[in-house]
């Protein structure tokens, strides 16, 4: 019942820094943007450790295979999905369905790590031109 709790403060926390960031992004702030996106990745990883010690020793549960490739690689349409699947698992924690919201936050995070991914791209070419 703690673990759904804190599980729940890392989603919110994660969510949070979403809405941060998607206003970061809108007003072209793209320190903010990244270092709020750095923060929701962080969140996420919380709420699966979580995850992972709610679950205990049933780690085969936690061995689903969830890395579809996001199709559109706009942050934008990135950072809805990521609101969408962390909504998701919200509403699935309040209802006690553990597996499917921790593959949701697993999705989630795995959004989030290719907004990182291309931030970094960005960055090193950015870097090349200087």
């Amino acid at each position: 019942m703690i673990a759904n709790d804190k599980i729940l403060k890392a989603l919110e926390s994660a969510l949070n820094h979403l809405k941060l960031s998607t206003s970061a992004l809108k007003s072209r702030d793209e320190n903010t943007f990244s270092n709020n996106v750095w923060h929701i990745a962080a969140e996420l990883e919380y709420a699966l450790f979580l995850f992972s010690l709610a679950f205990g020793n049933k780690h085969d549960t936690l061995k689903v295979k969830l890395n579809p490739e996001p199709k559109n690689l706009q942050f934008g349409s990135l950072m809805v999905e990521v609101e969408d699947l962390l909504e998701e698992a919200k509403k699935l924690i309040s209802s006690r369905n553990l597996l499917d919201a921790y593959k949701s936050a697993y999705m989630a995070r795995h959004r989030v790590f290719k907004v990182q991914e291309i931030l970094a791209k960005k960055k090193r070419e950015m870097l090349k031109k200087k």
